[in-house]
C-alpha cells in the first residue's frame, strides 16, 4: 500500500510541491489556482476568525486527559511529581507550539506539519508525517467515538454501544461536511462548555482549600506530606506518566491546521498561539494543584481511569466534597462534551492533512476535490473510514478496543511533535543561512535554538521510554509492547518506502525556499 501512494505522486511531487503557488495569497473563497505550467491546484476557504482560533488551541488542549487520567498521575507520581510533570511537558508543549507558530504564520498551509517537513528538512520525511498525522487524527477519532459509549452507558446501560457510536460518528461528519465555519463554531462552543467547567472547578477547589465551604475544614497541606508524597515512584514511573500527560495535551497543533483556512493567518495565529503557555498553565497545572491538596495520592478512586469510570474523576470528587451530589452527572456531561469535541476535531484535522497531500501529489488526487463551500469531501469521507475503526468495539470489549486505539494515537502524536521541532529547527537555520532578516518574520519563537532541541529530547525520551520495562521483565509483554509502539515501524515504513521510490529525498540548507518572505514584505510595506 505504501509503495503504491508514494507512485503516485512520485512523477508529480516536485513540480506540485518544489513550485507550489504562494499559500499566503490563496483567495478567500473555493477555487482553482492555476499555475504556468497550467495545473489546478484547490484552495481552501480563509473563514476562520481570531475567536475560532484561540478556542481551537484551548478545545484541543482541554480533554479527558484532564478530566480523567490527571487522578492517575497523581496517584502514580504524587501530587509534587504531578504537577512537576505536568509542567515539564506543559513548557515541552509551549515551545513545539512556539515553533509551529513561527512556521504557520510564515507558510499557512492546511497540511502544515508535512509541508514544512517536506520543504525543510527531507521529502520522504514530510510524507511519511503527513500520513502519520492524518492517520494518527482518524484513529483519535476512533478512540472518541469509543469512548462516547462508555460515557453514554453511565446514563442507558443497556443500550448497545454501537447505536452511540454511529449516531455521534454523523453528526461529526455532518458538522465538517457543511463547511469550515460550521466546524469551528461547533468546536468553539464544545470549548467554551469546557472552559467553563474547568473555571468553576478552579473556583469551587480553591474555596475548599481555604475552608470557605465542605463544613470549614481547610486540608491545608497534609495532603502534600501523606506517605512518600510530594514525590512517589522512580525514573520509569515519571516517563510512564509523562506519556499521559503528554497525551492530555494532544490537539494543541490543531491551531497550525486551521491556519490554512483563518482569515489573516500572519496576525490570527501568532496571537493564538502567544496565548497557549498562559491556558496550559492555568487549566493544567493549577487544576493538579488543587487536586493534589484536596485529594490524597493513596485514594484508591485515583487509579481508576477508564473513561467510564466518571464518578471517581477527580473533579467529580472535588465537587462531591463541596457538597454537590449531582457532580457526577454534571461531570458525565461535560466529559461528553469533551469527547465530541475532541472527535469534531479530530475528524477535521485528518480531512484537511489528506487534502494538502492530496493537492502536493502524495495522496491520490481525487482526496483533493471541493465542494463548494470549500470542504474536502473525499478526504472526509476517507478519514471517516478510519474512524469507522470504532465499530470493532462491537465484536471486542470498547474497553479493549479503546485502549489499543488510546496508545496507537498518543505514539503517532509525538512523532508529529518531533516533527514539528526538527523542522522548525532547520527552518529557522536555514533561512539565517540565506541571508534573510529574523525580524521579518510575522512571528518568531523564543528560546532559539534551545527551544525546539529541549522538545526534541524530551520528546525522544518518553517516546522511546515510556515502556522500556517491559523489556527488563524476566517475561516480556510484547503485546503490551506492540501495543504501546506500534506507531513507530509504521511511519518508519512510509519513509522507508518513499525512499526506495525516490532515492534522493533530503533538503540540504542550499536548496530550501523561503517564496512567502516576498508576500510578507509587501504586507509590510502596505501597512
Amino acid at each position: 500500500m505504501v509503495g503504491c501512494f508514494v507512485q503516485m505522486g512520485a512523477n508529480q511531487y516536485n513540480k506540485t510541491f518544489m513550485s507550489q503557488p504562494n499559500s499566503s495569497q490563496q483567495p478567500a473563497q473555493a477555487t482553482l489556482a492555476t499555475g504556468s505550467s497550467g495545473n489546478a491546484k484547490p484552495q481552501l476557504h480563509r473563514v476562520l476568525k481570531q475567536r475560532h482560533l484561540s478556542m481551537i488551541a484551548i478545545g484541543g488542549a482541554i480533554g479527558t486527559g484532564l478530566f480523567v487520567a490527571s487522578g492517575s498521575a497523581i496517584s502514580q507520581v504524587g501530587p509534587g511529581g504531578a504537577v512537576l510533570t505536568y509542567l515539564l511537558i506543559g513548557i515541552m508543549v509551549y515551545y513545539i507550539m512556539t515553533s509551529l507558530g513561527e512556521l504557520a504564520a510564515f507558510m499557512p498551509v492546511a497540511g502544515s506539519f508535512s509541508t514544512y517537513a517536506s520543504r525543510y528538512v527531507d521529502r520522504g520525511f514530510g510524507f511519511a508525517l503527513g500520513w502519520n498525522f492524518w492517520f494518527s487524527w482518524a484513529v483519535v477519532v476512533a478512540v472518541d467515538l469509543v469512548a462516547s459509549q462508555l460515557v453514554m452507558a453511565y446514563w442507558l446501560p443497556d443500550v448497545p454501544g454501537i447505536i452511540w457510536s454511529g449516531i455521534f460518528l454523523l453528526l461529526m461528519v455532518g458538522l465538517n461536511a457543511f463547511s469550515a465555519r460550521g466546524f469551528a463554531e461547533a468546536e468553539y462552543w464544545f470549548a467554551l462548555i469546557k472552559v467553563v467547567a474547568v473555571v468553576a472547578f478552579l473556583i469551587t477547589g480553591v474555596l475548599i482549600l481555604f475552608g470557605i465551604i465542605s463544613n470549614g475544614h481547610a486540608p491545608g497541606f497534609e495532603n502534600w506530606t501523606t506517605g512518600d508524597a510530594p514525590f512517589v515512584g522512580n525514573f520509569a514511573t515519571f516517563v510512564g506518566v509523562a506519556m499521559i500527560v503528554a497525551y492530555s495535551f494532544q490537539g494543541t497543533e490543531l491551531v497550525g491546521v486551521a491556519a490554512g483556512e483563518s482569515e489573516n493567518p500572519r496576525e490570527n495565529v501568532p496571537r493564538a498561539i502567544r496565548q497557549v503557555f498562559w491556558r496550559i498553565l492555568l487549566f493544567y497545572v493549577l487544576a493538579i494543584i488543587v487536586i493534589g491538596f484536596l485529594i490524597p495520592y493513596t485514594d484508591p478512586q485515583l487509579l481508576r481511569t477508564d473513561v467510564a469510570d466518571i464518578a471517581v474523576s477527580p473533579f467529580t470528587l472535588v465537587f462531591q466534597h463541596a457538597g454537590l451530589l449531582s457532580a457526577a452527572t454534571v461531570m458525565n456531561a461535560v466529559i461528553l462534551t469533551s469527547v465530541l469535541s475532541a472527535g469534531n476535531s479530530g475528524m477535521y484535522a485528518a480531512t484537511r492533512m489528506l487534502f494538502n497531500m492530496a493537492t502536493e501529489g502524495n495522496a491520490p488526487r481525487i482526496f483533493s476535490q471541493l465542494t463548494k463551500n470549500g470542504v474536502p469531501l473525499y478526504a472526509l469521507i476517507g478519514s471517516t473510514l478510519i474512524a469507522s475503526l470504532c465499530l470493532f468495539s462491537s465484536l471486542y470489549s470498547p474497553q479493549a478496543v479503546y485502549i489499543w486505539l488510546l496508545n496507537l494515537a498518543g505514539m503517532t502524536e509525538f512523532i508529529v511533535w518531533l516533527g514539528i521541532a526538527v523542522s522548525h529547527y532547520r527552518f529557522r537555520r536555514g533561512y539565517v543561512m540565506h541571508g534573510h532578516d529574523v525580524s521579518l518574520l510575522p512571528y518568531k519563537a523564543g528560546a532559539f535554538p534551545f527551544g525546539p532541541i529541549f522538545a526534541f529530547v524530551l520528546c525522544l525520551v518518553v517516546t522511546l521510554g515510556q515502556n522500556y520495562q517491559a523489556f527488563l521483565e524476566d517475561r516480556i509483554d510484547w503485546g503490551g509492547v506492540v501495543s504501546t509502539y506500534l506507531g513507530i515501524p509504521l511511519f518508519l515504513v512510509f519513509w522507508l518506502g518513499y525512499w526506495l521510490v525516490k532515492r534522493k529525498t533530503w533538503v540540504s540548507y542550499a536548496d530550501m525556499r523561503f517564496d512567502e518572505l516576498d508576500e510578507i514584505k509587501r504586507e509590510a510595506a502596505g501597512k
